[in-house]
């Protein structure tokens, strides 16, 4: 069965492995919500677990709300070179930073409008890398209880703890701050390179 799921920024492990593993369909009808990885990832610095955050501009009227798909980035704000240079801080003693950085500078050095368009392209940019399909399919209605499908949208929450086992693998501050879990995937492939496809196999979304 097909599973929903949000289009997010640089997705973190649990996310990416359900792309790895399922066939997807992306939810592109749905109102934006704050406090998602709809316009966050989180990398791990030598500070700990650290928040990149994508700027976007409030238009939803008097209502409040806007659709996903609508939301513009903010590019009065440099964040492209602000988040480019705190993966670089924090990744560049990784073993594999410096083969993929190459395929990802692009990503922070062409504009993007939509805050959808982009997390898509960082989606496909991953699946690049990793020799992974990506997936073009997309919701042509919102339906709050879907059939059809397995609905993981919940994924999206960045508050909320999802019962997931993720075998630990080493990372650049493990010594410092121990194994943190479930971040940005960009942190998995900067370790783990190649390795980081067969990791998403094994990582078990619980419940």
């Amino acid at each position: 069965m097909a599973e929903l799921l949000h289009p997010v920024y640089f997705p973190n492990c649990l996310t990416l492995s359900r792309v790895a593993r399922a066939e997807v369909v992306w939810e592109v009808w749905d109102n934006y919500q704050k406090q998602t990885y709809r316009n966050r990832c989180y990398i791990c610095t030598d500070q700990g677990k650290q928040m990149l955050n994508l700027p976007i501009r409030h238009t939803g009227g008097t209502s409040g709300r806007q659709r996903y798909r609508d939301v513009c980035l903010d590019n009065t704000y440099n964040w492209q070179r602000q988040h480019w240079r705190g993966l670089q801080t924090a990744y560049r003693s990784a073993p594999f930073f410096e083969f993929y950085e190459a395929d990802l500078l692009p990503l922070f050095e062409s504009r993007f409008d939509r805050l959808l368009e982009l997390n898509l392209a960082t989606v496909e940019i991953l699946c690049k890398l990793l020799g992974l399909e990506f997936p073009v399919r997309k919701t042509e209605k919102y339906e709050a209880a879907p059939t059809g499908v397995a609905d993981l949208r919940f994924l999206v929450d960045a508050k909320s703890e999802i019962p997931a086992e993720l075998p630990p693998y080493p990372q650049v501050f493990t010594q410092r701050h121990g194994f943190i879990p479930n971040v940005s995937a960009l942190d998995l492939l900067f370790n783990e390179g190649p390795a980081t496809r067969d990791y998403l196999m094994q990582v078990q979304l619980n419940g």
